[in-house]
């Protein structure tokens, strides 16, 4: 029988594996940590690299550590449950550093210290499977498996808030007990600081017999049930009908914002509140000045901006965000210092971008894909765009990759510097890497 081929681990990618280079190939292996000699089985065998799982693990880290969740290797949610947790944010800044470097050639002047908080429990909003499978005993309710579509086996979830993970099997049992058993594919979990709602996806409508179990679940656990039936206007509270609104707060910057249960919201409210002070530490707003927030969501960002005194441009593509944004403005006594705009961002033109006026500085705040086409927009050696050029812009990013292809743009060809730059640790245990970067124009 063949020996395992072994590695020694050079760093973790950026879905958390192991990364080795053996005979000119790199392999990735799930399990293994830098600084590792491991033993693995390929999965996936390609020229240039190979997908694996470390089988041994011969000599070990002393950043490995013994994973809190049961469930951990097993399900998909977590990935560096096995890495100590200062291993894990320090892994995360070097990837952010190398895709900085890498990707877009650019070297920030000062690396900023990690933004990082609880390790547990900090989840407040996830979307959890449902599958009836009777040859496991029932119905599953979870996270997918790793590298899988099926539904893992778990009875609790350690980064959940632990109210939340104790509903686990409670709701096995209550879906056991419906009609539509087989048309309740997922249930979204939103907590805020007044409830809890879980948003029941139905593919068909509940059964008269259905309804009374709901309510009583709903009662006896203190939550809010909704359902959905297809898109996202389709979804409406069921039990009950007076429940306190989901909501969430800013005490630094005395804000509180509404939203609904599918609404895009930060996971985790203790690193957002870091987050947003690190925000404006950087953007420095003033009264006055006219600031530009692209991609702005429910105004996350909008509003602490406002509070300062400047005048504030929100910009979002989705519409009902808009909504709540403003909703959330009016709240807080805002209305005065924002405006707010429905705008296909992913279609910024130079004309479009001179046509918004001059702005002082910008934040920036986009999904995965990035802010290319915005950036684009600026004046720079590639155009010339008759759009004034922003003094300082803060981007927030939820992908290294694409902040690191759009901080080259601005650095490279748009005129700016890359003065700082460090990770959010927004999901602990996972190899999600949320970042900040401060830009400055040259003069």
């Amino acid at each position: 029988m063949q020996n395992s081929p072994i590695a020694i681990i050079e760093s973790l990618d950026q879905e958390g594996r192991g990364v080795a280079h053996v005979e000119g190939k790199t392999i990735f292996i799930d399990g293994a940590l830098p600084g590792e000699k491991a033993t693995y089985k390929s999965h996936r065998k390609k020229a240039s690299y190979e997908v694996a799982d470390a089988v041994d693990i011969l000599k070990t880290s002393n950043l490995r550590t013994t994973p809190k969740c049961p469930h951990f290797g097993m399900c998909g949610g977590c990935a560096m449950q096995h890495l100590d947790f200062g291993g894990q944010v320090a892994a995360k800044q070097r990837l952010l550093e190398d895709n900085l470097w890498h990707i877009g050639k650019v070297k920030p002047e000062t690396m900023l210290p990690p933004i990082y908080g609880p390790q547990w429990g900090y989840r407040n909003k996830a979307r959890l499977r449902v599958r009836h499978v009777p040859k496991k005993g029932g119905v599953l309710v979870g996270f997918n498996e790793k590298a899988s579509s099926y539904v893992a086996y778990m009875d609790s979830c350690e980064v959940l808030p632990p109210h939340v993970s104790a509903l686990i099997v409670p709701l096995q049992q209550l879906i056991a007990r419906l009609t539509v058993i087989d048309r309740l594919p997922q249930i979204e979990v939103a907590v805020g600081e007044q409830t809890t709602v879980l948003v029941l996806r139905i593919l068909e409508p509940l059964q008269p017999a259905d309804e009374p179990l709901l309510r009583e679940f709903a009662d006896r656990h203190a939550i809010q049930i909704w359902t959905q039936s297809k898109g996202p206007e389709t979804v409406i509270p069921f039990h009950p009908l007076d429940g306190p609104k989901l909501s969430y707060s800013l005490p630094e910057f005395d804000l509180t914002y509404t939203f609904k249960p599918t609404e895009f919201t930060q996971v985790n409210p203790h690193i957002n509140r870091v987050m947003i002070r690190r925000a404006m530490q950087l953007l420095k707003p003033q009264a006055g000045e006219r600031i530009a927030d692209f991609f702005c969501g429910l105004g996350n960002f909008t509003l602490p901006i406002a509070r300062s005194g400047a005048t504030v441009l929100g910009m979002e593509g989705s519409k009902a965000l808009v909504e709540r944004a403003k909703e959330s403005a009016a709240l807080n006594g805002l209305q005065q210092q924002t405006e707010y705009r429905e705008t296909d961002l992913f279609k910024m033109t130079p004309e479009a971008l001179a046509d918004l006026g001059a702005f002082d500085k910008w934040l920036v705040d986009p999904p995965r894909d990035g802010a290319l086409e915005l950036l684009k927009a600026l004046p720079g050696e590639d155009n010339e765009s008759k759009a004034v050029p922003p003094r300082r812009i803060v981007y927030v990013s939820c992908n290294p990759a694409t902040l690191a292809r759009d901080a080259g743009l601005l650095v490279n060809v748009k005129g700016y510097r890359l003065v700082a730059a460090g990770i959010i640790n927004m999901f602990p245990h996972t190899a999600h890497v949320e970042s900040i970067a401060l830009f400055e124009k040259l003069d």
